[in-house]
Order: C-alpha cells, then sequence, then structure tokens
C-alpha cells in the first residue's frame, strides 16, 4: 500500500431503540424528553468522535455515552464490539435515526485515518473540523461551533508530531490523552481560527511521516 492510504472506520452494529426503558434511561442520565436512543458499534474510536459530533449538527440529538474500549479493535469482545460504543439521544425515533445516519455516513466517507507506511501498521487520524457540534465542543469546554485541528497518531509520532504543530500555527491545546490511552494511541485537540487548525493538522501529517521514515532520530 502506498503511503497516505486511506483507512476507513467500519460501523458494525447500528440500532434504534424508539422508546428505552425508563429505568436505563435513567441510568444514563437522560432527561424526560429523550425517549429515544441510537447505538453505535464501531471499529474505530476516533472516527466514531467526531462522527457523533456531527449527528449532533445534523439531528436534534445529544451525545450520551461514548468510551472506548480496551486494547483496540483487535482484541475485540466480539464480532460485533468494536473498538467504541456510542450512543445518541433524541426526543423521538425520527431524530435519532437522522443523527445515526449522519454518523454513519461521516464514518463512512469524512472520518479518514491514513497510512505512514507501507504496510499501513502505523496509521494516523490528522482531522479538521471547520465547527464543532455540542459533543466535541463540551469535551473542549469551547463555544460550539468552534474550529478544531483533531489529531492522534500512536505514542512517540504523535508527540513528536503535536510539538511541531504547536509551533507552527496559533493554535492552543483544549484536550490532551496522553498514551497509553484506551487504544494505546495519543490524542489531541486544538483549537485556532480554520487556517490555524488546517495548518496544525498539516504539520502533524508531515511529522508522523517524517518520524515514521526515520524512527531512529536522535
Amino acid at each position: 500500500m502506498p503511503l497516505l492510504d486511506p483507512l476507513y472506520g467500519t460501523p458494525l452494529a447500528v440500532q434504534l431503540i424508539p422508546q428505552v426503558d425508563r429505568g436505563l434511561a435513567e441510568q444514563l442520565n437522560l432527561r424526560p424528553d429523550q425517549r429515544s436512543i441510537g447505538l453505535l458499534s464501531v471499529d474505530n474510536d476516533d472516527a466514531t468522535y467526531v462522527a457523533v459530533d456531527e449527528a449532533t449538527k445534523m439531528a436534534d440529538v445529544e451525545v450520551v455515552y461514548a468510551k472506548s474500549f480496551y486494547a483496540g479493535a483487535k482484541h475485540t469482545s466480539g464480532k460485533l464490539s468494536g473498538e467504541i460504543m456510542a450512543i445518541i439521544a433524541g426526543p423521538n425515533p425520527a431524530e435519532v435515526r437522522a443523527g445515526l445516519n449522519a454518523a454513519v455516513d461521516y464514518i463512512q466517507t469524512k472520518a479518514i485515518w491514513y497510512s505512514a507506511n507501507e504496510d499501513d501498521s502505523i496509521a494516523f487520524f490528522p482531522h479538521v473540523i471547520s465547527r464543532t457540534g455540542t459533543y466535541l465542543s463540551k469535551v473542549c469546554d469551547i463555544p460550539t461551533g468552534s474550529p478544531i485541528a483533531y489529531l492522534v497518531a500512536p505514542p512517540n509520532e504523535g508527540l513528536v508530531a503535536l510539538d511541531a504543530a504547536l509551533k507552527v500555527a496559533i493554535v492552543r491545546i483544549v484536550a490532551l490523552t496522553m498514551p497509553p490511552s484506551e487504544t494505546n494511541y495519543m490524542g489531541v485537540m486544538l483549537t485556532g481560527d480554520q487556517p490555524a487548525c488546517r495548518a496544525a493538522a498539516l504539520e502533524f501529517q508531515k511529522k508522523v511521516l517524517e518520524v515514521a521514515a526515520n524512527p531512529m532520530n536522535y
């Protein structure tokens, strides 16, 4: 495979519960008006986090649960478990279905990972969101509609690339996951204006590729 081979996440199980049991609703801390929920199991967690954020922009839904599983998609607990479970809630099945459709489409077409080496064994995520939805805005404690660079890579590659990204653009860290995460990657979200976020993502990509090509550099 060539460098920068696109790598897409795969939704493994997508389910709609039109009228959620109130006992479960209480456990999920749903409001009384949140009567329907949608559940997604996907083999890529970061693709799903950005996808459910997109869902909040396309339908009257909120993300009420989103957690990565330990050890990654290659060590899943079952055929349909994947790397993450996410749950969105809304007032009715139509809104939740619209949110699920938006999330699935985003995973399959826009939330693209890339390979940093020939055999795709080093993968990274240099993703830019022009306008955050309610979910990632809350995670990052920034205003809804803010631009962010959502950057993920293996630990060494990612931290070296983060340093480079911070030096090339006027951006600031609003969320940082140091390794080891549940999936043993690092991840960071940076905010600034849209051009700055794009510049940071491009520099992050450039540096990940450099480290992948020359891992012993000191």
